[in-house]
C-alpha cells in the first residue's frame, strides 16, 4: 500500500482547555514540526504574556481524563485481554506492524473531515462477545431473536427478557478498552469529525466520546405503542417487583467477570443476555407493560430483521457522503445499515480504511485494510507523536 506524505494543515490551537474541546476567536499560532527518531512530533507555540507557550498534542492528550498512559492501568488491560484471549472472547491475531501503525497514522493525518465507524471488534476487548468472528455467537449455531418474533410471541418476549435481566448484572459490568478510550482522545482533539457506532453498549460515551448510535442502546426501554421511554434500570425494578421470588433466585448466582463462563454455567451474548434453561422463564414470569398506555416494551435497540430509524438514518448518511475519510473500526460491514455507509462515502471519493479481524463486506473497494485488534493499534497513534489538529474556520 502506497500512500502519500501528509498534507500540511491549517492549526488553530489556543491553550491546553482549548485544544481538548473549545477554540476560542482570534488567537495566532504558527506549527513547527519536527523529526525525532523517525516520529513527528508537533508543536503547538504561542506567547502568553511574553513568555513562549508550548506543548505537544500528546502531552495535551496527556492532561486528557481519557489517557490511557498509566502503567497500572496497561498491566491490568494485558491481564483481563489474556483472560479473554483464553476464553476466545477476543479473536487471534497477530499484533499490527511498525508499518500498519504508520499507514493509520497518515491515513488519519490526511484527513479533515474523517468519519469512523464502529463495530461489534471495539467490545471483544471489553468482554462483550461478537456474533461473526471465528468464536463469535454464530460459530455455535447461535440466532438472534427477530424483531417479527419479538413482537408476535409472548414466549419469545418471556425468554428475551429474562434472558437479559439474568445478565444484565455482568453486561454493564464491562469497561471501556484501550481502544475506546483512545478514540475518545482522537475525538477530543479534533481528529474525528463525526463518529457512528453499530453496538449497543454504549461503551464509547463511557470513554467520553459521542457516537450516534445507530442500533439504538439497551440502556432504554421503550413503549412500541405510545413511544413512551424509560431508563433499563427502572425496567430492572419493575421486573424484580413482579418476580420477587425469580429475581431472587438469579440474582443469588454467582455473577462473574465479564465473558466469564460462571454464570449459570453458560455465555453472555452480544447484546448482553445470557443462555439459560427454559425453567427460568417458561411459565412463572412476567413482563412489565409500559406505565403510560399499557403496551408492549421493547428494548430500544434495532433487533435484526427492523429498520434503523429514518432521522438516524439520514444523519449518518448525510455525514458519510460529507467526509473526506471513512474508517470502519471492528466492523465486517455484514449488516446493510452499516454497509451503505461506507459504500456512500466511497462514492462519494472518500477513501476508506479498514481495521478489523477477517474479511468485511467493503473489502473489494477499501484502501487500507489492516488485520489487527483496535485496542493494539489505536493507542499507538497516540504513542507516536501527535496529529495535526485541521482548523476551523
Amino acid at each position: 500500500m502506497v500512500m502519500t506524505a501528509p498534507r500540511p494543515f491549517p492549526i488553530i490551537v489556543v491553550s491546553v482547555a482549548e485544544a481538548l474541546g473549545t477554540v476560542s476567536r482570534g488567537c495566532h499560532l504558527h506549527m513547527t514540526t519536527m523529526q525525532s527518531s523517525s516520529k513527528y512530533d508537533l508543536v503547538c507555540s504561542r506567547t502568553r504574556k511574553g513568555l513562549p507557550f508550548q506543548c505537544s498534542i500528546k502531552q495535551l492528550l496527556a492532561k486528557c481524563s481519557h489517557s490511557t498512559s498509566e502503567t497500572t492501568a496497561k498491566d491490568q488491560n494485558k491481564s483481563y485481554l489474556q483472560f479473554l484471549r483464553e476464553k476466545k472472547i477476543v479473536p487471534e491475531s497477530d499484533p499490527p506492524s511498525t508499518k500498519d501503525v504508520n499507514l493509520l497514522y497518515q491515513f488519519f493525518d490526511q484527513s479533515c473531515k474523517l468519519m469512523v465507524l464502529t463495530g461489534a471488534g471495539m467490545s471483544t476487548e471489553s468482554g462483550i462477545p461478537d456474533y461473526r468472528s471465528p468464536n463469535g455467537a454464530y460459530s455455535s449455531g447461535f440466532k438472534p431473536i427477530t424483531h417479527q418474533e419479538f413482537v408476535c410471541s409472548s414466549r419469545t418476549r418471556r425468554r428475551y427478557w429474562a434472558r437479559s435481566y439474568a445478565g444484565w448484572r455482568r453486561f454493564t459490568a464491562a469497561q471501556p478498552s484501550a481502544a475506546h478510550h483512545a478514540l475518545a482522545s482522537l475525538e477530543k482533539v479534533g481528529r474525528i469529525n463525526y463518529m457512528v457506532t453499530q453496538n449497543v453498549d454504549s461503551l464509547h460515551h463511557r470513554a467520553g466520546s459521542n457516537p450516534l448510535e445507530l442500533h439504538g442502546t439497551v440502556y432504554t426501554v421503550a413503549c412500541l405503542q405510545c413511544g413512551y421511554s424509560i431508563s433499563r434500570d427502572l425496567f430492572q425494578d419493575q421486573v424484580k417487583i413482579l418476580n420477587p421470588k425469580w429475581a431472587l433466585a438469579i440474582e443469588s448466582l454467582e455473577c462473574g467477570n465479564p465473558g466469564s463462563d460462571k454464570s449459570f454455567g453458560m455465555q453472555q451474548r452480544p447484546d448482553g443476555d445470557i443462555e439459560i434453561d427454559e425453567k427460568f422463564w417458561e411459565q412463572d414470569f412476567n413482563i412489565p407493560d409500559c406505565l403510560q398506555c399499557g403496551g408492549m416494551l421493547k428494548p430500544d435497540v434495532v433487533f435484526f430483521g427492523d429498520n434503523v430509524p429514518k432521522e438516524r438514518a439520514d444523519k449518518a448518511m448525510e455525514a458519510a457522503e460529507g467526509c473526506d475519510a471513512f474508517l470502519v473500526l471492528g466492523s465486517s460491514l455484514m449488516t446493510m445499515s452499516a454497509f451503505r455507509l461506507a459504500r456512500a462515502a466511497k462514492e462519494a471519493g472518500a477513501p476508506i480504511a479498514i481495521i478489523n479481524i477477517g474479511e468485511t463486506r467493503a473489502d473489494d473497494f477499501v484502501f487500507l485494510k489492516i488485520n489487527a485488534r483496535c485496542g493494539e493499534i489505536l493507542p499507538r497513534l497516540l504513542e507516536m507523536g501527535c496529529l495535526a489538529i485541521p482548523g476551523v474556520s
